[in-house]
């Protein structure tokens, strides 16, 4: 397992860099309304809650940071017997999934993902431990990618 965690004999692909404006509008979207309503309270009621508008403010500048450090840490590699996943800088998390573990591969995408192009892999197995998922990829390659794990998956199991 040395050339999974150094990355050494496996080729690495990342996912794509549009995920990041993806999750950033989302954050944007969730958090604007929640600020603008505490200042406009801050102005018309109280005006301590301008405190808490700011603390909004200054946690969604640091997710807009946060979520491209997270996306950029995202990859996949199709090794010979198994798909290998790692995500995560501070808290590293690598799930090699066996292909003939795999019993079916989802491919999902909501209106605002298939907009910009973008899709989700999520990998299923017996065991919701050993399943993965593979978020924000071109829709084609994820399209692509379903189709070959799914082969891979039944291959390996009918003992070919």
């Amino acid at each position: 397992m040395l050339r999974l965690q150094g990355g050494e004999g496996a080729d690495w692909q990342p996912v794509s860099p549009k995920l990041a404006r993806v999750r950033r509008v989302t954050a944007t979207a969730t958090l604007l309304p929640v600020s603008l309503a505490l200042a406009f309270s801050a102005v018309h009621l109280w005006w301590w809650l301008a405190v808490g508008a700011a603390v909004l403010v200054l946690l969604w500048a640091w997710l807009m940071w946060l979520l491209g450090v997270q996306v950029r840490a995202i990859s996949w590699a199709e090794l010979p017997e198994e798909l290998a996943i790692r995500k995560g800088r501070v808290w590293r998390r690598l799930v090699t999934i066996p292909y003939g573990r795999i019993q079916y591969v989802d491919l999902t995408s909501g209106p605002y993902k298939r907009q910009v192009g973008l899709a989700d892999i999520t990998v299923n197995t017996a065991s919701p431990a050993s399943s993965g998922d593979i978020p924000g990829l071109p829709a084609e390659v994820a399209e692509e990618l379903r189709v070959r794990l799914a082969a891979r998956g039944e291959a390996q199991r009918a003992g070919l």
